[in-house]
């Protein structure tokens, strides 16, 4: 297995469109898409994928993630949704992200939120959790050692990739099963409401 602190520097996790990085005019849609080219292009896995495209932009504003946009052009507002949609997309279904961001949506409409404020603390924890995560993969990856030098078994650098392997897409269920479950919770409390 590589070195897990070089594998760790090249996922990019500090790539995120900060406030300063919105400008303060309203975008077209191309403008839009290469934005998040720019700021997320380097972090994707390989050339054929994309950061955002036209469909899917245009599938988030038919699903209704975020609120209705006005001649053709994208506000403020409207990128700092589609980052954190752009974020929750990997752990979360469509039909969820939209649950999510259902009060945030309708605060906006309503003009009684300020999103900016909303999205530093969440760029502040977005922070916070790359150090989180980075200590916990290390100790993962000691764990992964240990376990593998009981095995005493030939190629022990296979079996620990694929240990490591297993160990973060069961970390990563643990994470996406709860955050799932806090979506169903908020969705509860807003069909209540």
């Amino acid at each position: 297995m590589e070195k897990i602190e070089y594998l760790l520097e090249q996922l990019g996790f500090e790539n995120n469109i900060s406030l300063e990085d919105i400008p303060e005019i309203d975008l077209y849609m191309d403008q839009v898409i290469q934005l998040f080219e720019k700021k997320f292009g380097s972090t994707t896995r390989n050339d054929e994928e994309k950061v955002l495209t036209k469909t899917m932009i245009n599938n988030y504003a038919k699903g209704k993630l975020f609120f209705p946009i006005k001649n053709k052009k994208y506000s403020k507002e409207h990128l700092i949704l589609i980052s954190l949609i752009y974020q929750l997309k990997g752990g979360l279904s469509i039909q969820d992200i939209k649950q999510t961001l259902a009060g945030i949506n309708s605060r906006i409409a309503d003009g009684q939120f300020s999103l900016d404020s909303f999205y530093r603390s969440y760029l502040n924890l977005h922070e916070k959790n790359i150090a989180i995560f980075t200590e916990d993969v290390l100790h993962a990856s000691g764990e992964v050692k240990q376990e593998v030098e009981k095995l005493e078994a030939e190629n022990p650098a296979e079996l620990e990739t694929i240990l490591m392997i297993a160990s973060l897409v069961n970390l990563s269920n643990f994470y996406r099963r709860t955050a799932e479950k806090l979506v169903d919770q908020l969705a509860e409390k807003n069909h209540k409401g």
